[in-house]
């Protein structure tokens, strides 16, 4: 089967002298592009590099595939940009991994999934939105919890997530939110921090979705109020510790697969899927965000990582998002299947 490879390369995406640091964390290095290919060709498939952007527009077009694994971040600062490869496939009526455009743009945003994750009867921490500068000169924090966590309102990878992202008073409040309106050129969110374990879930699948592994990331200093930021992922290896299987009790454990099934099936994540929570004082799980594109890279991406670290290979966690795709569409031919 030609498997057509979708994503956007760092190297590829133009970036400006005023956009932040961080403007191209969330694109993929060509390893990440040439490990999934060779997975392809060792199930006995024919992967057809297709990019991203106009690349992809091109590409899919002349290209004859018949399935594509879809990476792609999507261009610009768009809330929906994670919908634009997926939108086009559907136009087309080419099947392909991982979630669809309602999904990867609701997803994205943030306060929206917040606000389905709440409405399904599952923690988060409070938060507001500040759209501008005008509402953030004008907005009292005196009914807000603090410390509180300032972040750009629809990135990912980090992205706009600092270690200056905590704050303790309303007067940090109005700087740190100002930088991000003015360097991100989005809305913020302001979130309450809750001080408990962080962890990530991985998941794959769908109904039943797997549970890959849940893992807990935990500094390696024993610094109060730890945040899992930009600067302490790029430097992971000597700042951090990954646990997977996390060590919590059996009944913490349960409230973090039951609540992970819950917002897969709600947000109509499909495939693979990455669920960041934080724990309050009393071991229940508070969904902080989703990623239902989350990074593939054979050596320093959550998803991988915790699937390493639970014994299995990366050519069996591409070969499980495959065939989990492959399933959902039932006019895919019986000599697709027959490859797998």
């Amino acid at each position: 089967m030609r498997i057509g490879l979708t994503y956007d390369l760092k190297e590829k995406v133009p970036a400006s002298q005023d956009h932040p640091i961080d403007a191209l964390e969330e694109y993929d290095s060509r390893e990440t592009v040439d490990a999934i290919a060779a997975v392809l060709t060792s199930l006995g498939h024919s992967p057809v590099y297709l990019g991203g952007g106009i690349d992809f527009l091109t590409s899919i077009v002349r290209e004859k595939v018949d399935f594509v694994f879809n990476i792609s971040e999507g261009l610009g600062i768009y809330r929906s940009r994670e919908a634009q490869v997926p939108g086009v496939l559907e136009m087309l009526d080419i099947p392909y991994t991982g979630s669809d455009p309602q999904c990867l743009a609701v997803c994205l945003d943030k306060p929206l999934t917040k606000q389905l994750v709440a409405a399904a009867g599952i923690d988060t921490p409070k938060w507001r939105i500040i759209t501008n500068e005008k509402q953030l000169m004008r907005t009292s924090w005196d009914d807000f919890p603090f410390p509180a966590f300032v972040k750009p309102v629809h990135e990912g990878s980090s992205k706009g997530v600092l270690l200056a992202s905590k704050v303790d008073h309303a007067k940090d409040i109005t700087k740190m939110a100002g930088n991000l309106l003015e360097y991100y050129r989005q809305p913020v969110i302001v979130e309450e921090f809750m001080a408990g374990d962080e962890l990530t879930v991985g998941m794959v699948g769908n109904v039943p979705t797997r549970i890959v592994g849940i893992m807990r990331i935990l500094p390696k200093t024993n610094k109060a109020d730890f945040v899992y930021s930009l600067e302490v992922k790029r430097d992971w290896e000597k700042l951090v510790e990954y646990e997977c299987p996390a060590k919590f009790e059996n009944s913490v454990t349960e409230k973090i697969r039951n609540a992970s099934a819950r917002i897969f099936e709600v947000l109509g994540c499909r495939d693979f899927a990455r669920i960041d929570f934080r724990l309050s004082g009393d071991g229940t799980p508070n969904f902080l965000e989703i990623n239902p594109l989350p990074g593939l890279n054979p050596n320093y991406s959550d998803l991988i990582i915790m699937n390493r670290m639970m014994g299995n290979s990366y050519e069996n966690l591409i070969s499980s998002i495959l065939n989990a795709a492959l399933e959902r569409y039932s006019h895919v031919s019986k000599e697709s299947h027959r490859h797998l």
